[in-house]
């Protein structure tokens, strides 16, 4: 327990108090300017708090499975972005030996607020049999109307969504998805079957439809209107590079997976002579042969390869997304 604890203590050197001092030089050099309401010292307590009791999915502990210089970025790209795990504006990832720290909905809209300045981030469902009428100017959707009636909420009755960002100026930006769209976007998670058509009943996204198509909608928006800005700011770098390295992290481990998945090729052996046939005579005298035990050797190599199979899959995992 001791050792442990050392172990921990270690981790928390090579890593929090790198990322503090890191975050610090960045700050004197007026690199990095944080809200008024942020505090990047409780940020990193909550953060640690939070990879204490982070697991991989094989349920052990992310900071001994992680790498230090994993642990380390994602610690850095939390606090560069402004953002609290405790806040549930995002969530800390293992992809086999690196962390990642991905932003939820709520951390985009943190990010996008603080860094474009908007005024206000607002979304809507858009349900079978409600009007909703709009203006396409230079590719951009303008004026939107929406009205809807309350008998048409159906969350089986859902057929878009949208989002709109608000400036201080009062110019808004509108991005509008179809069901297939968000849809499209939800069959990226690993929880959503090769070919799978649409939400599974009871799963989260057909339980929660309307905020999930949401919280989709959200992310699109935010990210492609961020995207639009010429800002090159820290922030901005790390805003990208959080997506990048979850990305990237998610495709190692998903090629490494792949490549421990051994195929067995089970070649047949040579073919059984034919026996010569025995005359009647001396069919009497031959004692009784035992039954062919072949059935039970099949069975037994195809329980084992069972549990070959079930070993190689427990290391799938769950998108928490």
């Amino acid at each position: 327990m001791a050792e442990q604890k050392n172990d921990i203590a270690l981790i928390k050197k090579d890593t929090v108090d790198v990322v503090a001092d890191k975050v610090k030089t960045f700050q004197e050099k007026g690199e990095l300017h944080f809200p008024v309401n942020y505090s990047p010292e409780n940020a990193m307590k909550s953060a640690w708090l939070t990879l204490q009791n982070t697991q991989d999915r094989n349920y052990k502990p992310a900071l001994e499975v992680c790498t230090r210089d994993s642990v380390a970025n994602a610690l850095l790209d939390m606090v560069v972005q402004g953002l609290n795990p405790s806040k549930k504006q995002g969530y800390f990832i293992v992809y086999g030996n690196q962390l990642t720290f991905q932003r939820s909905y709520f951390g985009t809209m943190a990010v996008t607020q603080r860094v474009t300045g908007a005024k206000s981030i607002d979304a809507a469902v858009i349900y079978e049999g409600d009007e909703v009428n709009y203006e396409i100017k230079n590719g951009q959707i303008k004026n939107l109307t929406h009205k809807q009636q309350f008998n048409n909420i159906d969350k089986e009755k859902v057929s878009g969504a949208y989002c709109t960002i608000e400036m201080g100026d009062g110019s808004i930006y509108t991005e509008l998805m179809t069901i297939d769209e968000i849809r499209q976007s939800w069959s990226q998670s690993k929880m959503w079957g090769k070919d799978q058509k649409k939400e599974k009943a009871g799963s989260t996204h057909d339980n929660f439809k309307q905020e999930m198509a949401k919280k989709t909608v959200i992310n699109r928006t935010c990210k492609k209107f961020m995207n639009s800005s010429d800002d090159g700011s820290l922030v901005m770098n790390h805003f990208h590079h959080t997506d990048d390295a979850a990305e990237e992290a998610r495709m190692r481990e998903e090629v490494n997976q792949n490549a421990n998945q051994e195929i067995i090729d089970i070649e047949p052996g040579p073919a059984t002579p034919e026996k010569e046939p025995i005359p009647e005579a001396q069919k009497e005298e031959q004692p009784e042969q035992p039954q062919s035990n072949n059935q039970e050797e099949q069975l037994d190599l195809t329980a084992s390869f069972e549990q070959a199979n079930e070993a190689v899959a427990a290391g799938t995992d769950e998108d928490p997304f």
